[in-house]
C-alpha cells in the first residue's frame, strides 16, 4: 500500500493537484483513497461532481459511537474512496485537533484494513504544521511527503516550513520528503526560485505544472482536469508525476 501525503500552503493548488493525481493513480488500476485534511474540507468535491459530502467531524459530531464506516467515506470519480475529516465549529475547537480525531475514527473502523486501498493520498494544509496538520507525517501514515509550491514568496516561505517538519521527525522513522511539485503561478524568476529552494532542501522538483486556463475551466463543470481534459498539459504532466512517484517509491 503506497501512502503518499501532499502539503503546501493554502491556495496553492494542493487539492486540484492531489485530485488530479488520485485520477491518474486510478487509471494505473490503483484502488485509491484521498482524505482532505483542510478544515475547508474541498479537497474531493471535484471526484463528486462538485457536491460536498458530509465531513467526518460532523458525522462524529451527529452520530458519535454509532457512526459506522460507511458514514464517512464516499465512493467518487472511478471508484476513488473520498474522505473529509473536516473542522470544528468556527471559533470554537482545534482544526489540529479535529484532523487527530477523523484519523483515530478511521483506524478504530479497522478502515484501511477493510477496504484495502491500493495508494492513500492525503490532502494536508501546510500553512501550519502544528501537531493535528502534522499527524500524516509523525504518526507514520504516510511514507512519502510531496510538497505543491510555486515561485510566490510566501509558498516557499511555507515550504520551507513543512520540509523542516518533515526533516525533524524523519530520524524517528516516518515519512521522509519525496519532493517539489511546482505549480506554476508565472511569477518573475519562478524556476530558479524553485530550484534554489530544491537544493536548500536536498530534494528534486519532480513535476513542472503548468499554469492553465482549463483547470478551471473543469472545475466550473465541477469536474477534475483529468475527466474534462484529459489530453491537455497539466493532465499529461500529472500522468507523468503519478508514475514517477510510484516508480521511486517502488525502488526507495
Amino acid at each position: 500500500m503506497y501512502r503518499f501525503a501532499v502539503y503546501g500552503k493554502g491556495g496553492i493548488g494542493k487539492s486540484t493537484t492531489c485530485a488530479a493525481l488520485s485520477c491518474a493513480f486510478a487509471d494505473m488500476g490503483m484502488k485509491v483513497m484521498q482524505i482532505g485534511c483542510d478544515p475547508k474540507a474541498d479537497s474531493t468535491l471535484y471526484l463528486h461532481g462538485g457536491k460536498r459530502i458530509p465531513t467526518m467531524l460532523d458525522v462524529l459530531r451527529e452520530k458519535r459511537a454509532g457512526a459506522k464506516l460507511s458514514d464517512l467515506l464516499v465512493t467518487g470519480y472511478k471508484g476513488i474512496l473520498c474522505a473529509e475529516a473536516g473542522g470544528p465549529t468556527p471559533g470554537l475547537g482545534c482544526a489540529g485537533r479535529g484532523i487527530a480525531a477523523a484519523f483515530e475514527a478511521l483506524e478504530e473502523r479497522d478502515a484501511f484494513e477493510i477496504l484495502k486501498p491500493d495508494l492513500i493520498l492525503y490532502d494536508v494544509l501546510g500553512d501550519v504544521v502544528c501537531g493535528g496538520f502534522a499527524m500524516p507525517i509523525r504518526e507514520g501514515y504516510a511514507e512519502k511527503v510531496f510538497i505543491v509550491t510555486s515561485g510566490e514568496n510566501m509558498s516557499i516561505y511555507a515550504a520551507a516550513n513543512i520540509a523542516m517538519a518533515v526533516d525533524n521527525f524523519r530520524e524517528r522513522g516516518y515519512a521522509h520528503l519525496g519532493g517539489l511539485i511546482l505549480n506554476r503561478r508565472n511569477v518573475p524568476d519562478e524556476q530558479k526560485k524553485v530550484e534554489e529552494l530544491a537544493q536548500e532542501l536536498h530534494t528534486k522538483i519532480l513535476a513542472d505544472l503548468p499554469r492553465e486556463n482549463l483547470v478551471s475551466e473543469a472545475q466550473d463543470r465541477n469536474m477534475t482536469v483529468m475527466e474534462a481534459y484529459p489530453d491537455c498539459s497539466f493532465a499529461k504532466q500529472i500522468r507523468i508525476l503519478a508514475e514517477k512517484m510510484i516508480r521511486e517509491e517502488a525502488v526507495s
